[in-house]
């Protein structure tokens, strides 16, 4: 069912909880709460994070107040818009947590090598490494929250009483895998080749560094790509927000795979129209040496399973009409008092 927007329409009073989406960001505070406190005496700034995460209640809970002053659509949009927005914050956090552990690098490589033959981070920039290819695959890669924000605007036009579902299902995939990085300390290929040296990657000799990126968090350069517009945004992008962290499984493979399939359910023509730009970013997190193969393949992988569970969740856990537009609560309304 397509169900145009009215940003102003009301919505209706037994709407007023908190959306699914607010319920799982809440507990994942919580949870990271707690693990602070767990790691205090071993963290850099635990009272800061802890003050952050005080803070983004204080703002859920006031976007709340809120909507129940001006309950409309575009204030609900901004309710979760608002969620969808801190997993940047979120993401660098996962560092702050397993730099304590070992790093596994030296596992995935050695996957790597023992399953290809070599290091495919390592061939395909080489193999590949005139400019149009390097801007294309850079390209693709810099498309991945523009990605997000096109699939959501389209349930929020399109499919209105969906915007909800998907929403929690993006936000509550990415929680899976910042969970699996906060335990999983995988720095990726253009962390850990530069920290053992390019020789022993071209010998196939992948040294256990134990908590080097504990004291070593610079983004080091790797291959000489050619450079571009989309290559330096790119650039430019993991300079501020990239650590030594979430390689595995690749939450850009995994995540845009979960957006291909609510583009394949929502629309054909947008599934179409974001394909090329899927294939370029999946390339691309191997191209420019941000995972090793293993974790792309496991981010593909991944992705259909944890759709399935987070729908699951939705369904059974955390759903609540809070977009349901209004003649239809209305009418379920009336039928539940005739009954």
């Amino acid at each position: 069912m397509v169900v145009k927007v009215d940003l102003f329409d009301r919505v209706g009073e037994k709407q007023n909880g908190l959306f699914a989406v607010e319920k799982v960001a809440l507990i994942y505070n919580l949870l990271t709460s707690i693990l602070i406190l767990y790691l205090f005496p071993r963290m850099n700034h635990p009272m800061a994070m802890l003050y952050q995460r005080a803070a983004i209640l204080g703002l859920t809970l006031f976007m709340i107040y809120l909507f129940k002053r001006f309950p409309y659509r575009y204030m609900a949009f901004i309710r979760i818009a608002f969620q969808m927005s801190l997993l940047s914050y979120w993401y660098p956090d996962t560092f702050e947590f397993n730099r304590f552990l070992p790093n596994l690098d030296y596992v995935f490589a050695g996957i790597d090598q023992r399953l290809f033959g070599g290091q495919p981070a390592l061939w395909f920039c080489h193999w590949l490494s005139s400019n149009w290819v390097s801007e294309a695959f850079n390209m693709g890669y810099f498309a991945y929250y523009p990605m997000i924000l096109t699939v959501a605007l389209f349930y929020f036009i399109k499919k209105y009483d969906l915007f909800e579902k998907y929403s929690f299902v993006i936000v509550t995939s990415f929680f899976i895998y910042y969970l699996i990085y906060i335990f999983v300390p995988v720095a990726g290929p253009q962390f850990y080749y530069p920290a053992i040296g390019l020789d022993n990657v071209a010998k196939g000799i992948f040294p256990h560094i134990g908590d080097y990126f504990n004291y070593h968090q610079e983004l080091l350069p790797g291959a000489d790509y050619q450079h571009g517009i989309f290559y330096d945004l790119v650039e430019s992008s993991q300079s501020i927000g990239e650590r030594p962290t979430a390689a595995f499984p690749s939450s850009h493979v995994g995540i845009s795979t979960i957006l291909m399939i609510f583009a394949w359910h929502g629309s054909k023509k947008l599934f179409t129209c974001l394909m090329p730009f899927y294939l370029l970013l999946c390339g691309a997190t191997v191209f420019i040496q941000a995972h090793y193969l293993i974790d792309a393949i496991s981010g593909f992988i991944t992705a259909f399973i944890i759709y399935y569970i987070v729908c699951l969740m939705y369904k059974y856990w955390f759903a609540y009409p809070i977009l349901m537009p209004r003649k239809l609560f209305n009418a379920l309304n009336e039928k539940s008092h005739r009954n």
